[in-house]
């Protein structure tokens, strides 16, 4: 017959609460009290002993604790979670009551527009769902929250409170009850029947703080077994009686680490001063825990700083292994971080970050990526940055839309996509040349049916099969629409697996592989068995669920982690050990964090009722703080200044510094010890950003090619380039280079101007031929005409018309002379001339209007005319068309005489603005013109980077090129032959 261990018979009576100080390694020492306890017994008398924890990171390390020791039988090691439910019994949804409370919600905001705004459905439900766990968790009784006195508060409390007493019945009914009721009720009921039958074997539960109204119940329950005992973690040995008696009132002391333990064991009707530990494993820095203590009163009365503070013994000890890093900014901190991580790994020491701030952990990460030093990231990766989820995603964004040139391209280029084994290689190749064609063409919507000609015409022997595989994903995503959630979640996976499968839809494609993909899929799985719940959506709210869903999950890949290299959330820091611990992130709002908003229920209802009040989660945070600061050696970082603004030291490390720094000299001279070792860190991660050696400012480039390369032709409008930025004429006439159009660009002022030429060109010649009336009316008609040829989006050519329809006015009367004195007009005509030395000037003419009297009159339209000083030493564009014109270059006229050259404002901001021509004037500029040339072709003319800009703000395409930014237009430039 199997002998039932004794652990506590020479421990008193029940209750038995037993706790560990902070610092201590809470599993490790857990595992060496109940050695102690079964010392004596048979070695199979610790299968008999029952263990309860609060997290499978918990059971999973003291399961590794065991393992290390050899071959052993272990403890029977149980979840919170598990506690009452059968084998096989399945878990109940929480996405499914999730998504039934959506569609209340959705109902609601119908009916109360002022709510919010109908996109927060899903936000709304979760915190809706949240609350209502809450209420279950709590036992609170559903008529106290119908009870809530509300008189005082405003109207949108009354509304909400209202709603949540119509649903409450429903979602939260003996007949549906939610998880967290099925939860308590497992726990009730097992307690209950150790009322009736107390188990004989030891029942013991460690690590939680009761935070939960279950779980203190079954703290307490526990506690009065005849062989029970609760361990808890992280407690405070060094504080006063008069300060456990204080943390009494929630709405006072709710905030502090130790509140939920003065809780538990006045319901126990325990002396907290009393408390035994459960082993005697002295903490690696006693001292500083006795000096948080102190820091963490109560701030009623932190007048006993003053009383106790000198009584402090041993303060060097307490800071010895303290340094404080105060980064200047989240880059720098995180610079800090992983040098100090990686320097502790190459000692040999486990080290480990904490911290709640995710961002902050992947700046860390990626500033370990220069040594390839890959952390064990408890948190692992959200879904939504995983390749799987980024592409579920992409493609969810796309659904029920033509999908632009942009979006198209980045979904072709993900990993996943067409990832079937020997397909990728030539599906890049087919991307990329569709992606140039689309950026030459400037089509910002591909169309299926251009896309499969555009692919027929390729020479790729697979290229038709990829362009119908393309046509017929576009043709999916237009086609799916708003419907029943099941509906969308299918079509959406359909199309995903199409996307990454590639045209052989019965090819294996990597989109489910490896862990990220199987997770995903998970999330996809359980979605699809909840989907019912959800009832109809629309694309947008779809998107926000899957997003939001994504968002939750997480994938870790451990096997690639450094195993002395850990980041951590508080939570793992909690049963976790490591010879360094770095708590970063400490500012407010961060650590802790900022309390959740609660769209249903204030503070002051939440008081009412008996819910959790949001100081909860600060307390809980405040004695993570308290547990990960009770290591040997800890580093405690923050950054002064975040993204926007300075920000808030974290109150706990403002009350640590505060203390140290009024304290004594001995204190404050501590305390800049602390800070000077972290001044240290934070220098010498700023030496990893130095050179070894000088680095040589680039200078301002002034290239010198020979001079059969440099240019012997040149349109009239790259002359004002060719002085103003000689090195753009350099890239593009002589290195060939050209600017690829934006992919899937908006039509732009460029567009604008082309499209208002074409109206010009149709309105004016036709006015003079009497084909058009000369009014305002007619005006807009012909730009409706010509706005409907082109593909440009509807909104941006509706506002085209609508600034034409302000300017047509003051544009038809201002052309009313000009019309007047013309006998002919010409458009777009083509126009050269060679100087002495053979260089071609090119033009294109926008308007040439031949007059009554003879003579030639050139207009050139313009959104914004040049200024009377940028004629004067820039803009030549219209003196060189005269030019032209005068010598016979323009064919269809032969040699003309020049009268009059104007620009023609096309904006109601800008008049018109003339130019009367001088023959003199003339031939002056064309000698001139011909001097700059004889310049620029000879061989000691550099080509100049931003000779003489308009504005200094003014973008060049080849600024990347001259590595503008590196030198300043101040800089001489520095001519150099090439070629």
């Amino acid at each position: 017959m199997a002998v039932t261990p004794q652990l506590f018979h020479e421990e008193g009576t029940p209750p038995r609460v037993y706790a560990l100080p902070p610092g201590v390694d809470f599993p490790a020492e857990l595992a060496a009290g109940l050695a102690t306890r079964l010392s004596g017994q048979p070695p199979e008398a610790i299968a008999r002993v029952e263990l309860i924890v609060n997290t499978t990171r918990m059971r999973r390390r003291l399961r590794m604790i065991y393992a290390q020791r050899g071959p052993c039988f272990l403890p029977r090691i149980r979840l919170l979670t598990e506690l009452g439910v059968n084998a096989g019994q399945p878990a109940p949804s929480k996405l499914a009551r999730r998504l039934e409370i959506s569609q209340l919600v959705r109902r609601l905001i119908q009916q109360e527009q002022t709510l919010a705004p109908r996109a927060a459905v899903f936000d709304l439900a979760a915190s809706l769902q949240k609350l209502l766990d809450e209420v279950e968790g709590e036992g609170v009784p559903l008529h106290v929250i119908a009870d809530t006195d509300v008189g005082h508060l405003s109207a949108h409390w009354a509304r909400t409170l209202k709603f949540i007493n119509i649903i409450a019945p429903f979602l939260s009914g003996e007949e549906n009850p939610g998880p967290e009721a099925q939860h308590r009720n497992r726990v009730l009921s097992l307690i209950a029947s150790w009322v009736q039958h107390p188990p004989r074997h030891p029942v013991i539960l460690a690590g939680s703080t009761g935070s939960r109204g279950t779980t203190a119940a079954l703290m307490e329950a526990v506690a009065l077994l005849p062989q029970g005992a609760v361990v808890l973690p992280g407690y405070d040995f060094d504080q006063p009686s008069a300060i456990w008696d204080a943390l009494q009132n929630p709405l006072k002391g709710e905030d502090h680490p130790q509140y939920r333990f003065a809780k538990t064991l006045k319901a126990l009707d325990l002396d907290p001063c009393t408390l035994p530990r459960w082993t005697q494993a002295r903490p690696p820095a006693p001292e500083r825990n006795a000096v948080l203590s102190l820091a963490l009163r109560p701030a009623p009365v932190t007048d006993q700083w003053l009383t106790e503070g000198p009584r402090l013994e041993n303060l060097p000890d307490a800071c010895a292994g303290l340094t404080l890093i105060e980064a200047p900014s989240a880059r720098q901190e995180a610079q800090a971080i992983a040098l100090t991580l990686r320097n502790a790994a190459e000692a040999g020491k486990t080290a480990a970050l904490v911290t709640p701030d995710r961002v902050l952990a992947r700046q860390v990460t990626a500033a370990l990526d220069r040594w390839r030093i890959v952390p064990d990231d408890s948190a692992g990766k959200p879904l939504a940055l995983s390749p799987p989820g980024r592409l579920l995603r992409q493609v969810a964004l796309a659904l029920g839309t033509s999908m632009r040139a942009d979006a198209l391209i980045a979904l072709l280029k993900h990993p996943l996509t067409h990832s079937a084994p020997g397909t990728r290689g030539p599906h890049l190749l087919l991307t990329r040349d569709l992606e140039l064609h689309l950026r030459k063409t400037r089509v910002s919507q591909p169309d299926p049916d251009a896309i499969k000609a555009w692919a027929a015409a390729r020479s790729q022997p697979e290229a038709r099969a990829w362009g119908a595989w393309l046509a017929s994903v576009l043709v999916d995503l237009t086609s799916v629409c708003s419907g029943p959630l099941a509906e969308l979640l299918a079509q959406h996976r359909a199309v995903t697996e199409t996307v990454a499968a590639g045209p052989d839809r019965s090819a294996q494609s990597g989109l489910w592989d490896l862990a990220a993909g199987e997770e995903t899929l998970k999330v996809l799985d359980g979605l699809a068995e909840a989907a019912p719940f959800g009832g109809a959506v629309t694309l947008a709210e779809y998107v926000t669920l899957l997003d939001t869903l994504l968002a939750e999950s997480e994938v870790r890949d451990p096997a690639r982690s450094h195993p002395n290299v850990m980041i951590w959330g508080t939570l793992e820091a909690r049963v976790q050990g490591a010879d360094l611990a770095i708590l970063a992130g400490l500012n407010d709002g961060t650590w802790p964090p900022l309390p959740a908003a609660d769209p249903w229920m204030n503070r002051a209802m939440r008081a009412q009722a008996g819910l959790l009040l949001p100081e909860r989660q600060i307390g809980l945070s405040a004695h993570d703080f308290q547990q990960a600061i009770g290591a040997r050696e800890v580093i405690l970082s923050r950054a002064i200044r975040g993204d926007e603004a300075e920000t808030v030291p974290s109150r706990w490390l403002n009350r640590l510094t505060n203390l140290l720094s009024g304290l004594s000299d001995a204190s404050a001279s501590e305390l800049a010890q602390m800070r000077a070792r972290g001044d240290a860190v934070l220098a010498q991660a700023a030496r990893l950003d130095l050179p070894a050696s000088p680095v040589p400012a680039a200078p301002r480039p002034a290239p010198r090619p020979p001079e059969n390369a440099r240019p012997s032709q040149l349109p009239v409008t790259r002359i004002e380039t060719l002085v103003r930025d000689p090195y753009a004429v350099y890239a593009r006439s002589i290195l060939r280079l050209r600017p690829l159009p934006l992919l899937g660009q908006d039509p732009d002022a460029r567009d604008r101007g082309s499209v208002f030429h074409k109206v010009m060109e149709v309105f004016v010649p036709g006015v003079l031929k009497g084909t058009h009336t000369a009014d305002a009316a007619t005006l807009e008609a012909i730009t409706g005409d010509i706005v409907k040829q082109t593909d440009f989006p509807g909104a941006i050519t509706a506002f085209w018309r609508a600034h034409m329809r302000r300017i047509a006015p003051d544009v038809v009367m201002r052309e009313g002379p000009r019309l007047a004195r013309a006998v002919q007009i010409l458009s777009e005509q083509d126009g050269t001339r060679t100087t002495a030395d053979g260089f071609t000037l090119t033009c294109r003419a926008d308007r040439l209007d031949i007059c009554h009297d003879g003579q030639l009159r050139i207009y050139d339209y313009k959104s914004t005319p040049p200024s009377k000083s940028q004629l004067k030493v820039f803009d030549f564009q219209l003196h060189l068309e005269a030019a032209i014109a005068a010598g016979g270059g323009i064919a269809a006229l032969g040699p003309q005489r020049v009268a009059e050259m104007a620009y023609i404002s096309l904006s109601t901001s800008a008049p018109d603005l003339e130019i009367p021509f001088d023959t003199a004037e003339a031939d002056a500029i064309w000698d001139q013109f011909g001097g700059l040339i004889t310049h620029w072709r000879s061989r000691g003319a550099g080509y100049t980077a931003r000779r003489m800009m308009k504005n200094t703000h003014d973008a060049s395409d080849y600024d990347h090129l001259s590595r503008h930014g590196e030198w300043e237009i101040t800089d001489p430039a520095q001519p150099e032959d090439v070629g």
